[in-house]
């Protein structure tokens, strides 16, 4: 036994180092599973298999893109396993009797082959990209489209950081998948392939040694698989809360420097961003251990050859019953080199693997959210509507079991104008997101022209509303295309006809470019007054059936809210108007007041009605217009 492990010294070595290792592993492994995941829980977690099947759908329409890069991956492939053995032959022909002519016939199939090789690469490379683009944004449009249909409760819980994220960051991920990591992968299981199968012709007895090192191989990848997983997860959940913190604070970059917090939220920045670094190094660490594992494999692989190969070579003996030669040396050498390159580059790949697969687990999540506001299965379209509303014994909360409105019931006639007042909380805002089923009642109906609506299809149903919101959303721009949003076929003349019909003319004629003046973030550019005016001829364009205006006047300067409040006469007479107001004198001409406390309705009527009732509308009448002469005053 002693004059074996003398002999074999270094294979013995050998086996116990890869040994060692593995059990060292095997360990941490199970000490893995033991630590709880601090990932993001809320987020389900989503099988390797599923992750597979979803993503080759988005691939399955490019088949025959594929099936082509496939045939050009096999003259690459051919280069690999060919020129080992060409080499080995120059090495036998300088060997033996040396003809200058063989040896040019030999270099010239060698640099066809590689010229083939480089040209099928190329070839490849374009395919892959032009296809990884289709997919890459047909992802994206999926995703973006479900988050469109997300609720208003759905959204308020998700960062607006996070949504970003999956839509831009993670389908990058997904699309380098299929553009290199699934063809390397595919490339280099042809090459191992293509080599074993040289190699066993070659020598059959030295590629059983080989084969020796493919378990270990096996099995580091798989534990590999463990632990790479874990920290693309954490990293991707670092990056995502570093966007969403970044998304959030640049928009209130105002308060934080008129507070004066800017040393406090650095800190909150440099701690998101320390995890992030965390999360980053952890998962270097984890390639970092794999790639060396596997050089090991092949460094070993190779001096187990020379040992084999030299003692057999010196000792003229044969190895499991085959002779050694010089040939066979030169070889295996490079077949070697070809075997464990792919398998090298398989921990670079199989690393880029886990953060696609990490990605796509992020953007299946958001697709599985299953929106809360959705079309009734016979749901109808309505082309047109007179405005008629009806609240019957409605209940609705936000969270279960507290009641925002409790049986409220009422109706509001067609071209009518109706205002809702009340305190802060007194569930005002609440009854005109739920006319636009912005939310979904818990109990009692809510009619339109009769007609409940949740059997009138979302799209259709919003079609007819125009809003008008204290806070008045610009995009970025220009006041045409902020005005148009989706409706191309109105001309300039249009426009500005609406402008005038709400007043919103009084500024835009005098800017420099009029309609094309550019409308900068959130519509920074411009005050208060004129985005509110600019909302107003928003709404006029598309002309909606029902006006909704929710504390569209509040936080206006005097002056344009004399502009407004002709406006409102002007749009009164489009269709049926409801209103939000605190300032009880914009709504003293409404049809209909309803008074809202605790989300019911206390008192109901037109304002010389409510004020002869002496009752709650009465007294916050009274203090709204003694506080406004005290100013006078």
């Amino acid at each position: 036994m002693l004059e074996f492990i003398r002999e074999y010294l270094p294979v013995v070595i050998v086996v116990a180092l890869i040994g060692a290792i593995t059990v060292a592993l095997l360990i941490a492994w199970f000490a893995l599973k033991k630590h709880k995941d601090d990932g993001d829980d809320r987020e389900r977690k989503i099988s390797d298999k599923e992750l597979i099947v979803r993503m080759a759908r988005y691939a399955k329409p490019h088949w025959k893109s594929f099936v082509i890069v496939l045939f050009v991956m096999i003259f690459s492939v051919v280069y690999d396993v060919i020129s080992p053995l060409l080499l080995s032959s120059v090495q036998d022909l300088i060997k033996g009797e040396f003809e200058l002519k063989q040896l040019y016939v030999m270099v010239g199939m060698y640099v066809a082959i590689l010229i083939v090789s480089v040209i099928c690469t190329y070839a490849q490379a374009m395919i892959l990209q032009r296809v990884g683009q289709k997919i890459l944004s047909k992802i994206r449009l999926d995703t973006f489209t479900h988050i469109e249909k997300l609720s208003h409760e759905q959204l308020n819980n998700i960062p607006v950081g996070k949504l970003v994220t999956r839509v831009t960051n993670d389908p990058n991920r997904i699309s380098f998948m299929f553009t290199n990591i699934l063809v390397t992968l595919v490339k280099n299981c042809m090459v191992i392939i293509g080599v074993l199968a040289a190699m066993f012709i070659l020598n059959y007895a030295l590629t059983l040694m080989v084969l020796c090192f493919v378990p270990f191989v096996v099995l580091f990848a798989i534990l590999f698989r463990q632990f790479s997983r874990r920290v693309h997860r954490k990293v991707t959940n670092a990056t995502t809360d570093i966007n969403t913190y970044l998304s959030e604070n640049l928009s209130g970059m105002k308060i934080t420097q008129i507070f004066n917090r800017e040393d406090m939220k650095m800190e909150d920045f440099l701690g998101r961003s320390a995890k992030l670094k965390k999360a980053k190094q952890n998962r270097m660490y984890v390639f970092g251990v794999f790639r060396p594992m596997v050089y090991m494999l092949f460094v070993s692989s190779q001096m187990c050859l020379f040992y084999f190969a030299a003692k057999g070579y010196i000792q003229q003996t044969e190895f499991m019953g085959q002779m050694i030669t010089s040939f066979t040396v030169v070889a295996f050498y490079g077949y070697i080199s070809r075997f464990f390159n792919p398998i090298q580059t398989l921990a670079e790949q199989f690393d880029m693997l886990q953060q696609s697969f990490a990605g796509a687990e992020k953007i299946f999540a958001i697709l599985d959210m299953e929106p809360e506001v959705v079309d009734e299965p016979d749901a109808i379209e309505l082309e047109e509507i007179k405005g008629e509303i009806e609240f019957r014994d409605v209940w609705f909360a936000y969270k279960p079991d507290e009641w925002v409105l409790k049986g409220v019931s009422f109706k509001i006639e067609p071209k009518q104008t109706v205002a809702f007042v009340g305190s802060t909380g007194s569930g005002k805002t609440t009854i005109l997101s739920l006319i636009c089923r912005n939310y979904d009642i818990q109990k009692g109906q809510i009619l339109i022209d009769g007609i409940d609506i949740r059997k009138i299809k979302i799209s259709s149903l919003r079609r007819h509303f125009g809003q008008m919101l204290q806070d008045v959303f610009l995009f970025s721009g220009t006041i045409r295309s902020n005005i148009l949003l989706r409706n191309d076929d109105v001309t300039d003349e249009e426009v500005m006809e609406a402008c005038r019909y709400v007043n919103a003319d009084s500024f835009i004629n005098k800017l420099e470019k009029g309609l094309d003046e550019v409308v900068r973030e959130r519509g920074n550019n411009f005050s208060a007054g004129q985005r509110q005016l600019l909302s107003f001829a928003r709404t006029i364009i598309h002309k909606p059936a029902v006006m909704i205006l929710d504390e569209a006047t509040a936080n206006i300067d005097t002056e344009t809210e004399i502009l407004i409040q002709d406006s409102l006469e002007k749009m009164k007479n489009i269709g049926t108007m409801l209103i939000v107001a605190h300032r009880l004198s914009t709504i003293q001409h409404a049809d209909n007041i309803i008074l809202l406390s605790k989300g019911e309705i206390v008192e109901q009527g037109n304002h010389q009605q409510l004020l002869a009732l002496h009752g709650r509308y009465h007294h916050l009448y009274t203090l709204q217009y003694n506080k406004e002469q005290l100013k006078k005053a």
